[in-house]
């Protein structure tokens, strides 16, 4: 039983990425689809499918590298933690690396990016940042 499903996801998305794996395959649930999305509409990752392995659903996400064959994310990090939770008003939200980064929130309008929850005008609990 792993007691942060979100950043096991991260993990292994982290350590696929530097062993330069083709795809990783990840535990499904809603809010990790909805991560997927968001990383496949910013551009760092190639797709995502969920299928079943034998009786558990998973998430086969396929990873992005450069003609140079060096990873698309350099950087992954979860933000809040179930220790401490990070939530955030959509004034607080922090540029990443002056937008060339995304933050990806859950808000009461479904998990966006911080710079739409910024220009929707919404807060929420700040997920990971990624770049």
């Amino acid at each position: 039983m792993v007691s942060d499903p979100i950043a096991d996801m991260l993990t292994r998305i982290r350590n696929a990425m530097q062993a330069r794996h083709a795809k990783v395959d990840v535990p499904a649930s809603k809010l990790k689809l909805e991560i997927a999305r968001i990383l496949k509409e910013e551009g760092y990752i190639l797709n995502y499918k969920q299928g079943d392995e034998g009786s558990r659903r998973v998430i086969k996400i396929y990873l992005k590298y450069t003609p140079g064959n060096e990873p698309v994310i350099n950087h992954l990090e979860r933000a809040s933690k179930p220790g401490r939770r990070m939530y955030l008003g959509s004034k607080q939200i922090p540029r990443v690396l002056g937008g060339m980064g995304i933050n990806i929130l859950t808000t009461p309008r479904g998990v966006m990016t911080g710079r739409t929850a910024r220009r929707e005008g919404i807060g929420g609990e700040l997920l990971c940042t990624v770049w």
